[in-house]
């Protein structure tokens, strides 16, 4: 029973469960818990529905949405659908008392499709794709909603396209999720349904200062939907902190006026194929003309998964404690921390090998080796064989056929993206991928370096951060497609004196660095030349 306003209106019920829970147990169910303050705004949305009778939670957790509401209006009839039975018994202690509150031990994606509201508010479950029955929801959401989705599509999305069809004539839903489907290219599918059902209001974005969850790595969207017909606009804002929490009480006091923000945009003008971040956040690329993707000099591929790497990685040590000949391990960098320059040369992969990092891949096809069967059969007793990547290759010890990549470009980052020069020619692992320049008019092997170059300036970066994925506390994540798909600066429009004038400030750059000296003036002087060359503002001038 809730007894007192004071658990009512903070977390200390959520910081209680998760004193008293075990974080392997809220892991497994995704229980990530929305601060007070958040769910207290959006709960004002659903509350400004003046027909509001019926409130639906479709992931209950200990109810920080329903004790929001009913702490301002007791008599809304609340349910409640919650998949763990545990937190749903801490749950009921809290709500048995309220008559108005049904709580469901239920999947909601399997079930109520038929029942509508006036109001929904969720934080569902974030999992990855294939941490849950994810062919057979998706199967529920084509059958109900006649809507064809990608099969890596996250359940938090599907909670969210389920709930809008959902909603009752002027219903309204407020949903917080990781703002990851916006800039995916699962997101795409999703995106079109928002646009087509017209329900989509706002899209606020909280930006990533902070963790909104204190223990999950992701940022996070507010989507506001209301099914009233009274807008055909959408409007982007951003929030830095929990203070700015009041821009989410001046846009449901305005509604359904809007703030006409250059963030505003008719549903005709809103375009499910790109990356939504292009509606709420200023774009570099716009100061510079003359951009092509960058797949038009380069291809990005993820670099080797091998679905375990403490099996398949090796070092000296391990090589001789299995007695594993060097001709049966692939030279590999296995750690992004490992190559710590924009130079990875032979010297340093000597060295890695010498102070016995793991530098090599076992990669043992059609051997007769006795040595090389029974770490085969050691594989298979630790069942490495049945594993999601191992049981899909044949034979399951075989690695991924990727050759060396001239240029690596690392995959999280927080301060820029990282290129690497592989000088010394050896494979890669996932924490980089890869780069194989395309050869073109413009690129012969030897304008690798021209290539290089570029990535290595400040522009080169701030370009492709407009396609980036943005996670908590700053940290990016680029997915080889987002880098394929990225625009660059069309290289093959320098005359030859300005490409030799860079390329001979490179070779300046290639050599401080190998002798451990600072180049950044360097590139800083190759920076102004392509600033130069291909601003915006020189077009006018």
């Amino acid at each position: 029973m809730i007894e007192t306003t004071e658990h009512i209106v903070n977390n200390s019920i959520e910081s209680d469960y998760s004193k008293s829970i075990s974080l392997e147990h809220r892991k497994k169910f995704a229980q990530f818990f929305t601060p007070f303050p958040i769910a207290n705004a959006m709960a004002k949305w659903i509350l400004g529905n003046k027909q509001l009778e019926t409130v639906l939670e479709p992931a209950f957790g200990l109810g920080v949405f329903s004790r929001a509401i009913l702490n301002q209006q007791k008599k809304i009839n609340i349910k409640g659908f919650e998949v763990d039975e545990i937190i749903l018994g801490n749950a009921k202690e809290y709500f048995d008392d309220f008559e108005n509150v049904n709580l469901q031990l239920q999947d909601y994606m399997y079930n109520d499709w038929k029942n509508k509201y006036d109001g929904i508010i969720c934080n569902p479950p974030y999992f990855k794709f294939h941490d849950y029955d994810n062919k057979n929801i998706l199967k529920e959401i084509e059958t109900n909603l006649k809507c064809k989705l990608n099969g890596f599509t996250n359940l938090y999305t599907l909670f969210l396209l389920k709930s809008i069809h959902q909603l009752s004539k002027n219903g309204r839903c407020a949903y917080i999720i990781p703002s990851e489907f916006l800039n995916s290219d699962y997101g795409k599918l999703v995106k079109t349904y928002l646009i087509k059902s017209k329900t989509l209001r706002h899209i606020i974005v909280i930006d990533f200062e902070e963790n909104v969850f204190d223990d999950a790595l992701t940022t996070a969207s507010i989507i506001l939907c209301a099914n009233d017909n009274l807008k055909d606009k959408v409007q982007f804002s951003n929030i830095h902190s929990l203070q700015d929490l009041s821009k989410i009480d001046e846009i449901i006091n305005k509604y359904p006026n809007l703030s006409e923000t250059e963030q505003t945009y008719s549903f005709t003008e809103l375009n499910p194929e790109i990356k939504w971040k292009a509606y709420y956040q200023k774009q570099n690329s716009i100061k510079f003309k003359n951009l092509v993707p960058f797949s038009t000099y380069a291809k990005v591929v993820r670099g080797i998964a091998t679905g375990s790497n403490e099996y398949f990685t090796f070092n000296l040590s391990k090589a001789k404690e299995f007695n594993i000949d060097e001709q049966y391990l692939l030279p590999c960098i296995c750690s992004a921390k490992d190559a710590k320059t924009s130079f990875f040369t032979k010297q340093d992969f000597e060295e890695l090998k010498k102070s016995n990092k793991s530098v090599f891949l076992f990669n043992a096809q059609n051997s007769t080796d006795k040595n090389i069967s029974s770490y085969i059969q050691k594989g298979e007793s630790e069942e490495i064989n049945k594993r999601f990547l191992t049981a899909s290759r044949t034979p399951w010890y075989s690695l991924e056929n990727r050759k060396p990549a001239p240029i690596w470009v690392s995959v999280f980052n927080r301060s820029g993206l990282r290129f690497i020069r592989n000088e010394a020619n050896i494979s890669n692992l996932t924490s980089y991928h890869c780069i194989y320049p395309k050869q073109t008019s413009l690129f012969s092997e030897i304008d690798i370096d021209l290539l290089f170059a570029y990535l290595l300036t400040d522009t080169a970066k701030q370009i492709f951060e407009d396609n980036s994925r943005q996670y908590g506390n700053g940290l990016q994540k680029f997915e080889p497609n987002d880098l394929n798909k990225g625009m660059m600066l069309d290289l093959g429009l320098l005359d030859k004196q300005t490409s030799n004038h860079i390329l001979k400030l490179y070779k300046e750059y290639k050599s401080l660095i190998l002798d451990n000296k600072n180049g950044d003036e360097i590139i800083n002087k190759i920076d102004k030349i392509l600033i130069d060359e291909y601003s915006e503002k020189k077009r006018f001038s």
